[in-house]
């Protein structure tokens, strides 16, 4: 009987602590949802994958880029970014021959840099980082260390803000940006992508093939058939880095030597040796081989190759 209570007791107890820690859960979240600024939110959604793409060429934290484009630019509603495209208040300074805007900053009518795009801007603010030396010592930093970067940044005199790096780092916390500093993550993120727009599978010369679509890349096709971007890059005969194009075949297996099924290919309009060999599935070398062409040949429309 008295152990009966006891367990009786212990299961209340345990109870009341799960509904508090429910209601705990449901507090922090609403709290957090109160405040996030949707205008951040929704710019986070836009600019990502730009601050990534920097993140990747030029190791500059993504989560870096995209809280001091969201503090400078007010989530892209300044009016300097309204007028310019400049997402990171950067000035012209001496070395800038593009063109520019006036704008009040710490003088009225201060000279800042203009962009055709946002995608200039972002690739102009690495740039901006990378070529100037006062900002060499930040790439000691990791790429997830943000903390560094925005302490290093408000030493070197990014801005003139005291609480500069207080602020990024804020952002950087309050909106889960570290979370884009992670391959892990950006692999995930390709992963689901694949899963939601899954590729048509064919087959040609027995091998099977996928037509690359806007918006793909090596990452994005190598995630969704689990496979790694490197064979995947040696199997299409392509170059590190090389970017896909939509319309272009991309092979799941490693080509074969010669055509399985066709003996002779009569070069049309717009066809290159590439194009051909991934239209029957060889490998390009074989088809150079197959017929003694020389390295440096260029397919003539109506010219007749052999393909076995």
């Amino acid at each position: 009987m008295w152990r009966d209570k006891r367990i009786k007791n212990i299961l209340i107890m345990k109870c009341i602590k799960l509904y508090f820690g429910i209601l705990l859960s449901i507090f922090t979240l609403t709290a957090t949802a109160q405040t996030r600024n949707r205008d951040y939110e929704d710019y986070i959604d836009k600019y990502k994958d730009l601050a990534i793409d920097q993140m990747k060429r030029y190791h500059i934290p993504a989560s870096i880029t995209l809280s001091q484009a969201l503090l400078e630019s007010n989530a892209g509603k300044s009016m300097l970014t309204l007028r310019s495209n400049n997402h990171f208040g950067i000035k012209c300074g001496s070395e800038w021959n593009g063109p520019y805007v006036l704008a009040d900053d710490e003088r009225p009518n201060e000279h800042f840099r203009a962009y055709k795009s946002a995608k200039d801007s972002y690739i102009d603010h690495a740039m901006f980082l990378t070529t100037h030396q006062r900002y060499a010592s930040l790439f000691n930093y990791g790429e997830t260390d943000y903390r560094s970067w925005a302490r290093g940044l408000q030493q070197k005199g990014y801005a003139t803000c005291p609480s500069y790096s207080t602020r990024l780092i804020s952002v950087i916390e309050n909106y889960d940006l570290y979370r884009y500093d992670s391959e892990k993550h950006h692999h995930k993120e390709k992963f689901n992508r694949a899963l939601l727009r899954p590729h048509q599978v064919y087959i040609a010369n027995d091998l099977l093939y996928i037509i690359a679509r806007s918006g793909d890349d090596m990452d994005i096709i190598a995630a969704e058939f689990d496979m790694s971007q490197r064979a995947l890059t040696k199997y299409n005969g392509l170059e590190k880095g090389y970017t896909l194009q939509s319309g272009d075949v991309v092979y799941l297996h490693k080509k074969n030597k010669v055509s399985t099924h066709y003996n002779y290919h009569v070069v049309r309009n717009g066809e290159s040796l590439y194009t051909i060999s991934q239209m029957y599935g060889m490998q390009l070398k074989y088809l150079y081989k197959l017929n003694n062409l020389p390295s440096d040949y260029m397919p003539v429309v109506g010219d007749t190759l052999k393909l076995k």
